[in-house]
């Protein structure tokens, strides 16, 4: 594979869901995009657009209606489990909240040597593997003998990173992965995932309803609007210079620190809305 080549290709994806006496819902309806090796595609849409629905399909967790997800070349859309599992060396995921993603009752040593020993891993070079882990996203040494309670929210993400890096994968799905943590904590989060990507070259799917989040990390930007997408192109242009009206509602109700500046994007959202309803 060369490096223009994708790493993951989704192709007309659709994803209905259907229950015994009600409407269907159509989570996503053809949805089609790619991503490069060592790149960043940021997939940015409100609660309910679609956007983690694309990441557990490419995890395998809800069923697929139509459309392909490949990856490396591979057809990945409706593999057997005992595949899937292997498939994990090569795809992993960091979830929203670092509270609930993390066992309470293993030690951060047990949480990283697992995915190791589960893919043949000897026990001693697990071992030498978690230290280079805890030091790659910067906790102490000593952080392997304790339980995730003792940790911040930023630290324990951080523990969530270490293990999705554990087996060297070459995609990782980040959804919401800052969402839970204040704006400090969030920067040092995305920087550490850019200082990982530049160091080991893997891709991410980044997951995120904020625009400013998905400008601070992604190299390309796709926007989902009710299981559609509605703009897609490099990071500059669509969180810049947004073309879709739904994108530069995004755009306006990104938070930003200076105060006049937030009254001004109030102001224009007010515009655009009255320009729609004439």
């Amino acid at each position: 594979m060369t490096a223009y080549e994708p790493l993951l290709r989704a192709d007309d994806l659709e994803v209905v869901y259907r229950s015994r006496g009600r409407k269907s819902f159509t989570a996503l309806a053809g949805v089609s995009f790619d991503i490069r090796p060592g790149e960043t595609l940021g997939l940015v849409g409100e609660s309910g657009s679609g956007k983690t629905t694309i990441g557990r399909a490419i995890l395998g967790l809800v069923p697929i209606t139509s459309g392909t997800i490949s990856f490396d070349g591979r057809d990945i859309t409706r593999i057997p489990a005992t595949e899937r599992r292997g498939l994990a060396r090569d795809i992993q995921v960091v979830f929203q909240d670092p509270y609930t993603s993390l066992n309470p009752s293993m030690t951060v040593a047990d949480i990283l040597v697992e995915p190791l020993l589960v893919q043949g891993w000897t026990r001693r070079d697990a071992s030498a593997r978690i230290r280079d882990l805890l030091d790659r996203v910067h906790l102490p040494a000593d952080a392997d003998r304790r339980l995730p309670y003792e940790f911040s929210g930023g630290q324990r993400q951080r523990i969530a990173i270490a293990r999705a890096i554990a087996l060297s994968p070459r995609l990782i799905i980040c959804d919401e992965p800052v969402s839970a943590l204040d704006l400090t904590t969030q920067a040092r989060v995305l920087d550490l995932l850019i200082e990982i990507q530049e160091s080991t070259g893997v891709a991410y799917l980044f997951v995120s309803h904020d625009l400013g989040v998905i400008r601070h990390i992604s190299h390309r930007v796709t926007v989902l609007y009710r299981g559609e997408i509605v703009e897609e192109g490099e990071v500059d242009q669509v969180t810049s210079r947004p073309e879709h009206p739904y994108t530069q509602r995004l755009f306006m109700s990104a938070p930003v620190a200076d105060v006049a500046q937030q009254r001004e994007r109030r102001e224009e959202r007010r515009l655009l809305a009255a320009s729609r309803e004439n």
